[in-house]
């Protein structure tokens, strides 16, 4: 990972699907990667991740929606505890599982 990349999770629940697949493409488009429905995960370098706080900022509905994008250091990632089907294995890519295992 270089120095301007953060390890990041981005995970939402968003009433309306429209927005729901705006919040989606944008989230691909900065390069993360899907490991559950709601869930992205990826590294992001620290602009792209400014512009995607921004874009989502500006698609959702602050009264009814919510996005949290957590950065994480690869050290504490490295600690994450998983359980059972903790990742859709269909949407794990291989650069996730690089990540994980």
């Amino acid at each position: 990972m270089k120095s301007n990349e953060s390890l990041v999770w981005v995970i939402y629940d968003i009433t309306k699907d429209k927005v729901r697949r705006k919040i989606v493409k944008a989230t691909e488009e900065a390069g993360l990667y899907r490991v559950q429905k709601s869930v992205f995960l990826g590294t992001i370098e620290t602009n792209t991740l400014d512009e995607l706080s921004l874009q989502v900022q500006d698609l959702i509905d602050e009264d009814t929606d919510s996005v949290y994008i957590f950065p994480m250091c690869e050290t504490d990632f490295k600690k994450v505890i998983l359980h059972g089907q903790a990742f859709d294995k269909k949407l794990v890519t291989d650069e996730i599982k690089a990540l994980l295992f």
